[in-house]
């Protein structure tokens, strides 16, 4: 018989993190998931000046009563408990020794906080299976500047020893521990954007009086286009400096840039792409054409678990119809939306043909089937295209085409997609999901099937909006544009104003209407992500797509 392995080592800040929110545990343990805020950075400014590892600890055999202990950043280990701590401080003397605990915040009004005082008590138990005696503790609070002394006593240890029984229980469970309900902890969690606990509990079915916007309305970094042939992206310090032919350097700081989008021959030194990279960024390279081609991205390094499940769920037929009717319901109601707030002549007898096409599109009972409904919508509503188009506009537009596009119209279109795609991409991949592997859109090499499935929904909210503004704003006229044979494309002076109104879109506020709180679309398209991540995950039943009134 083979021996039972030991258990998983759990680090101490682990249990801690379980005892003050158990989903807070499992998304950053097990699903690899973090993300910076004030506090967390706070703290790690605290403990690293308490990390250094300074002075001696003899092993518990070798201390006697004579010596005095003072030893920092100590690493010990209990493997009979499984777990693991490293002690900020451990100061001992008369054969005894006891941890002390840094924390950045502030103790509660009767002392220590549960969670401060379960860590405090798990490094205690590691240190009495290492044989020292240990039978009280300290936890300094850097805000107040105070120390309290823990003792390890009965209740306090088997609060202990229970909660780690209950992470071990948790470890096993293939879904996380529901969000906390209308807690006022939610607000200061650094995981709060990837956790979203209101959004998930009123989608779980719980009733909520208001569904708290806890994440920024809008992202304080953004994109950066490069779209200047022969321009090459470096790094200097911590900015990036984009260098051109026979034009000034322009310099932009690397904490507002969310990614980097390269079109056609533009390139990116390799400081600069592990710069981007070590933030969580992306680079995505475009053809001239607006052909999405590469993304260069770090290594997944978070949530395998989540792309199991999303490699599951692709495979099983029935899960990716039922994702797939969501898709493509969102994007006809939204087109529907287009219609009847921009049309001018209101085609009643289209509109309500979308709409019963839209119900038609969540009762669909085969892929073959949604994809004939998906059809038939776009041709209904490109037909009608040319009606939210101002009258004057010079171009004739009659259908919707592609590589190459033939008209102004389609060239818009495409080039708007492409970026939309790229937003997407970057979307999927934030939320730890794999963007080639799709539901709607089935694999095909080189091609972001999910981040396209994701993008459906945006298509006519976002794409075809940006196209009503320019073109019936007069931002667009003929000279923008360039035939080639039966193709058509953008001149580069054209794609700077199109890039500009789509980004604008990107960051104009919209009420959710699920969750009623105003974000931005950019910031929605990042909401949307999570959600369909909790969908594959198996905490939520079915996708919600947004869909605009």
């Amino acid at each position: 018989m083979a021996a039972e392995s030991p258990p998983e080592l759990i680090p101490a800040r682990m249990v801690n993190e379980f005892v003050y929110c158990p989903r807070l545990f499992y998304l950053e343990w097990v699903q690899g998931e973090f993300a910076h805020s004030v506090d967390t950075l706070e703290g790690a400014a605290v403990h690293r000046r308490v990390d250094r590892e300074e002075g001696a600890l003899p092993e518990a055999a070798d201390l006697v009563p004579e010596d005095r202990v003072a030893a920092r950043g100590v690493l010990l280990s209990a493997p009979a408990l499984g777990l693991i701590a490293k002690v900020d401080l451990l100061e001992g003397e008369h054969g005894r020794v006891r941890p002390v605990d840094y924390k950045k915040g502030s103790p509660g009004r009767d002392g220590p906080w549960e969670p401060d005082r379960v860590q405090l008590c798990v490094q205690g138990l590691i240190l009495r299976e290492n044989g020292y005696v240990c039978d009280e503790g300290v936890v300094y609070y850097a805000t107040t500047r105070q120390r309290f002394i823990v003792s390890f006593d009965e209740a306090l240890v088997q609060r202990t020893l229970d909660a780690v029984a209950a992470l071990r229980r948790t470890l096993a469970d293939p879904i996380p521990p529901p969000p906390l309900v209308d807690s006022p902890k939610c607000p200061r969690c650094s995981l709060v954007g990837i956790c979203l606990p209101d959004e998930v509990n009123l989608l779980r079915g719980i009733e909520m009086e208001e569904v708290r916007r806890l994440v920024p309305a809008r992202d304080e970094a953004a994109p950066l286009y490069v779209v200047t042939q022969g321009a090459t992206v470096g790094k200097a310090g911590e900015r990036l400096v984009i260098r051109t032919p026979n034009e000034p350097e322009v310099f932009v700081r690397l904490i507002d840039v969310s990614h980097i989008a390269l079109i056609g021959n533009a390139q990116v030194s390799a400081p600069a792409i592990r710069a981007v990279v070590a933030r969580g960024g992306l680079i995505l390279h475009f053809t001239y054409g607006g052909w999405l081609s590469a993304v260069t991205t770090g290594p997944h390094q978070g949530n395998v678990l989540l792309r199991l499940a999303q490699y599951r769920m692709a495979a099983d037929p029935a899960a990716s119809l039922a994702l797939a009717r969501s898709f493509v319901w969102g994007k006809i109601r939204n087109q529907r939306t287009m219609l009847r707030r921009n049309h001018r002549e209101r085609p009643w007898r289209a509109i309500n043909e979308l709409g019963r096409l839209s119900r038609s599109a969540l009762r669909a009972s085969s892929m073959q089937a949604l994809l004939g409904i998906e059809g038939t919508a776009a041709r209904i509503y490109f037909s009608l295209f040319p009606g939210m188009l101002r009258p004057d506009f010079p171009f004739d537009f009659r259908e919707r085409n592609r590589r190459p596009p033939r008209d102004p119209v389609n060239a818009l279109l495409s080039f708007l997609y492409a970026l939309l795609l790229k937003d997407c991409v970057a979307a999927v991949i934030a939320v730890a999901l794999d963007p080639y592997v799709g539901f709607f859109h089935q694999v095909h090499y080189g091609r972001p099937s999910l981040a396209l499935d994701l993008a459906e929904e945006f298509r006519p909210l976002v794409g075809d909006s940006v196209v009503l503004t320019l073109i019936n704003n007069g931002m667009v006229d003929e000279d923008d544009f360039i035939q080639r044979g039966t193709a058509c494309a953008l001149k580069p002076s054209a794609r700077r104003k199109v890039i500009e109104a789509y980004e604008a879109r990107l960051e104009t506020l919209v009420t959710h209407p699920i969750f009623g709180y105003t974000v931005s679309y950019r910031r929605v398209l990042e909401i949307q992500a999570r959600l369909l991540a909790r969908v594959v995950a198996g905490e939520l039943q079915a996708y919600r797509p947004f869909i605009t009134r």
